[in-house]
């Protein structure tokens, strides 16, 4: 037979823990949720900058989802659990628009540059080099899904080498991976954004050259905010808001993007 002990305390002692406890739970900070970002592959290391100056700023805890714009954007709709996404172009935010998954219309916060970059010292960055026989393998983003392969494309057909290099093309998944054939050799040269390239992880590794912005479709980067069924979109905003700020903007030309005012 179990017995059962009960524990009698003085009624004063009961007040005081009872005050105790309304002391504790009066004086707790008030939780802040961490806001989860889906930003494409060339924002990587600005978007770094962005959320942790603006954590410093709110107190507010970012996560960092990276990866391709187009993948991104599958997985928004099909229901992942991102609150903002920073995509490399504006398609893929008016999808996720048209598809009544944002809070509000898109809006263009950055337009981003292509760079032509090698890590071997035997060859001199420019679009000549890559029909060069030294030249095996040319990495590129793909043109599919990610905005900056497209733009590469079309930098290779408006100067007339694209049947020439087809065959030496390397796909990646995204401007990431693409910057990985290029940092590991595996491809002498390739296409990425400047943001890569002047990056702190990156900078001054290989060399590089800017392309000619009126060879290919300025590249208008998009951001949008996503709708999710259970949502307190306060930290949200605040961090949509940011994004469009004089602190975002400066970040954003440092990393060699043309700012929108």
């Amino acid at each position: 037979m179990l017995k059962t002990i009960s524990l009698r305390l003085p009624k004063f002692k009961l007040e005081i823990y009872s005050i105790i406890i309304l002391i504790t739970v009066g004086c707790k900070e008030p939780k802040k949720e961490t806001i989860t970002i889906a930003a494409a592959a060339n924002m990587q290391y600005a978007i770094e900058e962005i959320s942790n100056a603006f954590t410093k700023q709110t107190g507010v805890p970012c996560e960092l989802v990276i990866s391709s714009s187009g993948k991104l954007t599958a997985q928004i709709i099909e229901g992942a659990p991102y609150d903002i996404f920073v995509s490399a172009n504006m398609k893929y935010p008016n999808e996720i628009h048209e598809n009544k998954l944002a809070l509000e219309t898109p809006k263009v916060y950055a337009y981003g540059q292509l760079v032509l970059w090698s890590m071997d010292q035997e060859l001199t960055p420019s679009l000549e080099i890559l029909t060069d026989s030294r030249v095996v393998n040319v990495a590129i983003a793909n043109p599919r899904t990610a905005p900056y392969g497209k733009a590469a494309v079309e930098i290779l057909n408006k100067n007339n080498i694209y049947d020439a290099v087809a065959d030496k093309l390397v796909y990646g998944e995204s401007v990431s991976q693409t910057n990985q054939f290029i940092l590991s050799k595996s491809s002498e040269i390739g296409f990425t954004a400047m943001s890569v390239v002047l990056s702190k992880k990156i900078k001054d590794q290989g060399r590089w050259i800017p392309l000619d912005k009126k060879e290919y479709t300025p590249i208008e980067q998009g951001a949008v905010m996503i709708k999710r069924e259970i949502q307190d979109s306060t930290n949200i905003r605040k961090f949509y808001e940011f994004l469009f700020s004089k602190d975002a903007r400066e970040i954003l030309e440092d990393f060699g993007y043309l700012v929108v005012e």
